[in-house]
């Protein structure tokens, strides 16, 4: 699989780490509560289809970035910085 990095282009996947969820660029409010936090910690969708994930440019310019994919055709369908996606607020 190759993945799109706004910074290099096209690379192979292995020059990346894979870390999840995009969910995680929605962190709670440090007041929040247990359940809040509880609920960021442990509790991810497993969704076929179009999904957000955040990936670390680690070979490459050690760029965040968010992947847009799907997981039943394995098609990449975009990525972006994942300090614009949170600015935008386009994580989810």
């Amino acid at each position: 699989m190759r993945l799109p990095c706004p910074i290099c282009g096209a690379r192979d996947r292995r020059e990346f780490t894979y870390r999840g969820a995009a969910v995680a660029l929605e962190r709670p409010d440090a007041e929040a509560g247990p359940e809040a936090w509880d609920d960021y910690v442990h509790n991810r969708d497993n969704p076929a289809g179009v999904t957000r994930d955040l990936w670390y440019h680690e070979q490459g310019c050690a760029a965040w970035i968010v992947v847009t994919r799907n997981t039943a055709t394995h098609e990449v369908l975009g990525s972006i910085l994942a300090s614009e996606a949170r600015r935008a607020g386009s994580a989810s």
